[in-house]
């Protein structure tokens, strides 16, 4: 099956240019302005985060938990059996009834810290008027997302990481990359007052067709020098 997931990977590319594109859109339209408080919460939650990971001990354990707990949360929603969860100083371990490449590799693309702090905020809002308070809310989510960010990272680039192995590097990759972008998108949507999902897709969209646009006609040109060469 790896060689199918290495097929599917490099058929994802373009995707992940679409992605790339549609986020940079996306971030020069809510690039904070002043007077913007929720950019602003939003931004300083990031760069909050991003000093406190460099300054203070690193709360690996906790991120270790979230780690855990997203692949716990994953499997259930594929309606599987979870049980065993165990969380070190260095690693952790939940046991599933059943796995798949999403359930394997959520962790790396999900901000369980942020979805977290997005949800018993907006469950707290169905109970108390907290419109006013919504800059702690984007405060909070950027602290999620730093923190998923530089863990993950950290993590991937210093420790060996037997879920990528599992599922083989270049698809997990591709998967990590483009589910990370997604993610992004579809948070950005939902939060931003100024941002339409029906806007945002068709911006995702265009970068789709113009990046598998690119892609095929560079493919064909390709195979015309190459069948060019093998007819000389």
């Amino acid at each position: 099956m790896k060689w199918l997931k290495r097929i599917l990977a490099i058929a994802l590319l373009p995707s992940c240019a679409a992605a790339t594109l549609t986020a940079w859109d996306v971030a020069r339209r809510l690039l904070p302005t002043a007077g913007d408080n929720v950019s602003l919460a939003f931004c300083g939650g990031y760069l909050l985060w991003l000093v406190i990971f460099v300054v203070l001990p690193k709360p690996t354990r906790t991120y270790i938990l979230g780690h855990e707990l997203t692949h716990a949360f994953w499997a259930l929603l594929m309606g599987a059996r979870v049980s065993g969860l165990k969380v070190g100083k260095n690693s952790g371990q939940v046991r599933t009834s059943k796995s798949n490449w999403l359930i394997t590799l959520a962790p790396y693309f999900f901000p369980f810290y942020a979805m977290l702090f997005m949800a018993l905020f907006f469950i707290a809002h169905l109970i108390w008027n907290l419109t006013a308070w919504f800059w702690v809310l984007f405060l909070l989510t950027g602290i999620g997302w730093s923190f998923h960010v530089t863990f993950t990272l950290m993590l991937l680039l210093t420790v060996a990481q037997p879920d990528l192995k599992s599922q083989g590097y270049l698809f997990s990759a591709v998967i990590i990359y483009l589910m990370n972008l997604l993610t992004i998108l579809v948070t950005a949507g939902a939060l931003s007052p100024t941002l339409r999902f029906a806007d945002l897709g068709a911006t995702a969209w265009k970068h789709l067709l113009l990046s598998y646009g690119w892609t095929l006609d560079n493919l064909a040109a390709l195979w015309q020098h190459i069948a060019h060469a093998i007819g000389h």
